[in-house]
This record gives C-alpha cells, sequence and structure tokens, in this order.
C-alpha cells in the first residue's frame, strides 16, 4: 500500500501539487490498512480511518483524501474500491465576506499613512500595499512573495501561487504609478533584498508583522463587526474587489459568463465556481440576479 502512495504522490507532484498534507494522510491510512494485511483500498477500512477524528470536517478531509486515490488506484487495478464521498454528512461553508466601502478604504489608507517611526519607509509601505490589494484582489500571500522583477511592463507577475500556478496581473496605470513611487522610496533603504515589500530593517515582511499592524489600523478606524458578526480581515479586501468587479459585470447574458471567466483567471481562483460564490455570498448581488430575473419573466413592473 504504501509503494502505491509514493507512486501516486510522484504523479501528482510532476503536474505541480505540492500534497504536503495529503502525503501525511495518505501515509497514515496506508500504515492502518496494512496492519490489517490489506494490500488494496477498502471502503470500510477508509471510513474506519477518516472516522479516528472527533471534528467531522476532517473526517470529511480524511476520506476525500482517500477517495482520490483510490479512484487513481483503480484505473489500474479493479480490486481497489472506491468509498462513497458523502459518507459523514459535511457541508463546507463560508464566512461571509466584510465588503469594504470606499469611505472604509480611505480610512484604512490614511490611518496606514500616520503610521511611524517617523521619516521611516513604514507607512509608505502600508498604504502601497493596500492599496494593491484593493485594486487588484491579490491574496496577501502574493503581494509578500512579489520581487522587482515580477513588476513587467504588462503588469505583475505572479509565480507558483496557491494552486501552485502562474499568471499575469495587469495593472491600472494608477497602480503601476503608485508601485513606482513607492519603488523610488524604497531604493535608499534596501538592503539587498529583491523583495517588493519591506519590513523596517530591510528585509521581506512576514504575515504575522502584516495580520498585526492591520489589525491596529482597524482599531484606529473604528471598522467593526458587519453582516453575521464577524470582524473585517485583510482577506476582505480580496473579497471586496471581487464583489466590485462583479457589481460592474454587463448586464447582458452573452457577456456575464466572459466576465467570470476573466474574473475568475484574473484572481487565480482554481475553479470558476470560485468565482461564482461571490454572487451567493453577497446579498445585494442576488438582489439584482432576481430583479433581473423577474424583469425577464414578467417584463419591466411599475
Amino acid at each position: 500500500m504504501m509503494r502505491a502512495v509514493e507512486s501516486y504522490l510522484a504523479v501528482r507532484r510532476a503536474a505541480g501539487f505540492d500534497l504536503k498534507m495529503v502525503e501525511y494522510k495518505l501515509r497514515s491510512f496506508a500504515r492502518f490498512a496494512t496492519q490489517r494485511g490489506e494490500s488494496h483500498i477498502c471502503t470500510s477500512t477508509a471510513i474506519e480511518w477518516a472516522s479516528q477524528t472527533s471534528s467531522v470536517a476532517e473526517r470529511d478531509s480524511r476520506l476525500k483524501t482517500v477517495v482520490r486515490f483510490a479512484q487513481h488506484m483503480r484505473l489500474e487495478d479493479r480490486h481497489h474500491e472506491v468509498p462513497p464521498r458523502d459518507v459523514f454528512g459535511y457541508h463546507k461553508t463560508r464566512r461571509a465576506p466584510f465588503i469594504y466601502t470606499p469611505t472604509d478604504i480611505a480610512d484604512l489608507l490614511e490611518a496606514a499613512s500616520r503610521l511611524g517611526p517617523p521619516g521611516t519607509l513604514r507607512p509608505h509601505t502600508y498604504t502601497t500595499l493596500l492599496a494593491l490589494l484593493v485594486t487588484t484582489g491579490l491574496r496577501i500571500s502574493e503581494a509578500l512573495a512579489l520581487c522587482l522583477d515580477d513588476l513587467t511592463p504588462a503588469g505583475l507577475l505572479i509565480r507558483k501561487t496557491k494552486f501552485q500556478k502562474t499568471r499575469l496581473v495587469p495593472l491600472h496605470p494608477t497602480t503601476a504609478a503608485g508601485l513606482q513611487h513607492y519603488l523610488m522610496l524604497r531604493e535608499p533603504v534596501s538592503s539587498g533584498d529583491d523583495h517588493i515589500f519591506l519590513s523596517l530593517y530591510g528585509c521581506s515582511l512576514s504575515r504575522q508583522t502584516i495580520y498585526s499592524t492591520f489589525q491596529h489600523l482597524l482599531t484606529e478606524t473604528g471598522l467593526r463587526a458587519g453582516r453575521g458578526g464577524h470582524r473585517p480581515r485583510l482577506h476582505d479586501l480580496r473579497h471586496t474587489f471581487a464583489v466590485r468587479s462583479l457589481e460592474a459585470c454587463p448586464n447582458e447574458r452573452g457577456t456575464i459568463s466572459q466576465h467570470m471567466l476573466a474574473l475568475s483567471t484574473y484572481m487565480g481562483h482554481a475553479a470558476v465556481h470560485d468565482t461564482y460564490w461571490y454572487l451567493e455570498a453577497t446579498p445585494h448581488l442576488m438582489g439584482d440576479i432576481a430583479t433581473s430575473c423577474e424583469t425577464f419573466f414578467y417584463g419591466e413592473t411599475s
């Protein structure tokens, strides 16, 4: 069984997948099955192994990891069983995003511009970073990984992202100008690190530093919990970008799908359904869709 796991991991890694957690889970499952004297995947064994954790979400994740492995193995050997995917009845739910208003964003940038120590690069770093997240919808990990060579005349080159993809993100002229201005201010304090965004010490910024500073900015601006009682997050800047882009989507049915596909590609989503989720997650967008449907079926109402 362990040899089959190694072969499966090698095939998927050759396709560009990371699989650190998948490897951990499949090795655990292989040991469990081997201790039972099994050389083929058995549904009852997979379910029992997946049930060894108390979290329903984790049970579901463990079983689905085995399901994907089993589907691969069964192509060559029909003696492998493919367990059913929905044994534990778990359905993933996503937290409702906090959608920032233009005023919220202006307040955050103003607070960032007041960061100390005085005379340092720090306020410029945070205002430029936040503005970039707002105008491009980048993941914070993607923004922090940016290096000088990634800024090209055609836009930002986002390398090996969350799903091991590389994509080009075109920039609005004002965004490109803002980055160039920041790089001019950054040059005198650079210590040889080629990351675009630098800390006070001249090295790349860490996520922990970013998150703690962002919490400080939220406090300074007085931004509080939104729909669902959740406090605004840094990642919600990405959600806000997606929602504002969808709001600008043309109403013609022939162009909506094209707009969705373009936005999905621009944001680096693994699948277009991740982009469609923003329609479901944002009530006023769903309201617009309902109104459009009523108009289509019943015509204009007075």
